[in-house]
């Protein structure tokens, strides 16, 4: 394993956060990250209380949550808004605030000024961004004023044009190579945990053992330090085409949908809402408010 330095510490986490220097000691031990992606306080309260390690409030948000064709439209304004209400119920877990596209590409100054205002608006721990090559600046930047960085390889969804789609990467020597240089690139930068996404197993793994940071898989195979899916696919609640290395572990749209027909249903029917489902006024007082109509006063 190599003696690669770690980022530098974030300003110290409120009572009870997860500290960040503890997911180096999970790997360490070989103790599973767990991570989900979230965007909401009810959301984030039941995460909390699953003992989920790390929530990220991802860009997918644009997609699950705000109605957008895919992530590239979501503002960074839109993003602390969202980061905003995870922060308000999540205890435990460290907090990750996604930087969305547009945000953190023009240059490092214009990457620290989006994280400080992820941190400071928004309430997040850290932060998360996408790539490698000149990304690693931004990582670096971003580390160096005192903000812990997520960073993510593989499939890059805000730049999946240019990868040629939705699919995965790293499946040639060469694009395993780069993938692998990468990610110590971005390590050396200064990123505490890379997040590795549709990624053949093997040369996940392989490059989790190279690295001193955790590395977290979302189609990377059972090699990686940690795993992440997004909430409303490991729910069964965003009903649009899932990718492959989705599990669902549950199906709520269809609990849902269920729900509200029901619901419909007996509003149309009269019978809802039933006796059970109101308030009752004294009889007396219910005489009084009577006779006041009556006579006017």
């Amino acid at each position: 394993m190599s003696t690669r330095p770690s980022a530098p510490a974030p300003a110290t986490p409120a009572p009870g956060k997860l500290p960040l220097p503890e997911l180096r000691e999970m790997k360490l031990r070989g103790d599973k990250i767990v991570m989900v992606t979230a965007y909401d306080a009810p959301s984030a309260r039941l995460a909390d209380a699953a003992g989920i390690e790390l929530i990220l409030v991802g860009d997918t948000a644009a997609m699950v949550m705000l109605g957008y064709e895919s992530t590239l439209p979501v503002t960074l304004d839109e993003m602390i808004f969202l980061v905003r209400a995870v922060t308000r119920t999540a205890r435990r877990p460290l907090v990750i605030g996604d930087l969305p596209f547009g945000s953190y590409e023009v240059s490092d100054e214009q990457a620290v000024t989006s994280a400080i205002r992820m941190v400071k608006e928004g309430g997040a721990d850290v932060v998360k961004l996408e790539g490698a090559g000149r990304m690693a600046s931004r990582v670096r930047a971003i580390a160096e004023a005192n903000i812990g960085v997520m960073a993510h390889v593989g499939l890059t969804p805000q730049s999946a044009t240019k990868l040629g789609g939705f699919k995965a990467q790293g499946r040639s020597a060469e694009a395993a190579k780069k993938l692998y240089e990468d990610a110590l690139a971005l390590q050396d930068a200064g990123a505490f945990a890379i997040v590795l996404e549709a990624v053949p197993a093997k040369v996940a793994a392989r490059i989790s053992r190279a690295l001193d940071v955790p590395t977290v898989g979302i189609g990377a195979g059972d090699g990686t330090d940690g795993q992440v899916l997004v909430w409303h696919d490991m729910l069964g609640m965003y009903e649009r085409r899932t990718p492959r290395f989705v599990k669902r572990y549950a199906e709520l749209a269809g609990d849902i949908g269920e729900a509200l027909s029901q619901y419909a249903a007996e509003v149309r029917s009269g019978v809802f809402p039933a006796e059970q489902h109101t308030y009752a006024i004294p009889v007396d007082e219910l005489q009084k408010f009577e006779a006041s109509l009556a006579t006017g006063h």
